[in-house]
């Protein structure tokens, strides 16, 4: 039997193998850049199977309401908040996430932010590049705003806000720098945390205790903008805020006003609220690094990107549940219409 798989953005990278991937397993592939809502629902309407970038193309509800024949939307990422799994479980439609996948690359890129923060990287290449040098006659810059900021990072306190496989795979990286951890969790055993030497805290000793903090919680309404004025307000002077996670986190005007009166002293963040910006006063401030979402990247988790998503579209075009469900309620109504699965044998 031949199926229909949509891809509702530009076929390019690796999703340019997809066609000859699926043709393989006598599969139709289509996929092209859909700028509009509109467009997606012209395209996937009648598709037995999505594989979609939520940050490229949103899918709520009024798109997976026209989909007649969908069987499962396969995410590219590990964040599926961009996907209406709710509507898409009425529907009995799997969503799928790619849970992992980037783990290493976003907790290295994580260390690397936290010490371009309190070695100043970024600034002291800045400054020598305009002239200054070291302790030398034109280094009044280093001296004087450079060189106060620079400071030891055995026995600081790093916070983690969220403490799911990012915030565990980063503990040992930051106690290898002698790093006092923290973390800010309410769904997470104390236990847990106290395994792998990090003290489960609440929000107020998080925010208080911090020398960096970093950002490592699922995105949702209720996290929306939860590092605002009053949680700058709140947190130490010398803090840097690290963000690797989603850029609606932050509250950027708060942020901006933050760093600007010296309630914290930097920020170091991949991401912002609209991406790419057409002007966010944040990217001009000398006390930001912001490195263009790309705390993902490598070139093995680019492949594994997108050829896992397409795995588990295969797996479910054979009949089999697919690995990384994150609307299991979908299961049930799922196989009221298409009748029961077997177990995917990874």
């Amino acid at each position: 039997m031949s199926y229909l798989v949509v891809l509702p953005m530009a076929v390019v990278h690796e999703a340019a193998k997809y066609p000859q991937r699926f043709a393989d397993i006598g599969v139709e592939f289509a996929g092209r850049g859909c700028p509009t809502e509109a467009d997606v629902i012209e395209l996937a309407r009648d598709a037995d199977a999505m594989i979609v970038e939520g940050s490229q193309r949103p899918i709520p509800r009024s798109v997976i309401e026209s989909l007649s024949k969908c069987r499962i939307i396969a995410g590219t990422q590990i964040g599926y908040d961009s996907i209406d799994t709710a509507a898409a479980a009425e529907r009995g439609i799997l969503v799928t996430n790619v849970p992992g996948y980037c783990v290493e690359e976003v907790t290295d890129h994580t260390m690397a932010l936290i010490l371009a923060c309190s070695r100043r990287v970024v600034a002291l290449n800045r400054s020598v590049k305009a002239g200054g040098w070291g302790f030398g006659p034109n280094s009044s810059d280093i001296k004087e705003f450079i060189r106060p900021g620079i400071g030891r990072l055995r026995g600081r306190t790093l916070g983690l806000f969220g403490f799911g496989a990012i915030s565990r795979a980063l503990v040992p990286k930051a106690k290898g720098f002698g790093l006092r951890i923290i973390a800010c969790d309410p769904f997470v055993d104390a236990s847990a945390a106290a395994g792998l030497g990090v003290e489960l805290v609440d929000w107020h000793t998080l925010l208080t205790q911090s020398d960096y903090l970093s950002i490592h919680a699922a995105f949702s309404p209720e996290t929306r903008h939860v590092f605002n004025e009053d949680a700058f307000r709140t947190m130490k002077p010398a803090a840097c805020l690290i963000n690797t996670a989603r850029g609606g986190f932050i509250d950027e005007q708060a942020l901006r006003d933050a760093l600007k009166s010296g309630s914290i002293a930097m920020a170091a963040i991949d991401v912002l609220t609209t991406e790419p910006p057409a002007e966010n006063p944040l990217l001009s401030l000398d006390n930001v690094i912001c490195t263009g979402h790309y705390a993902f990247f490598s070139p093995e988790s680019f492949a594994e990107q997108w050829r896992r998503p397409a795995d588990e579209v295969s797996r479910v075009l054979r009949g089999e549940w697919p690995t990384a469900i994150v609307n299991p309620q979908a299961k049930e109504k799922f196989v009221q219409r298409w009748g029961q699965m077997k177990d995917a044998s990874v």
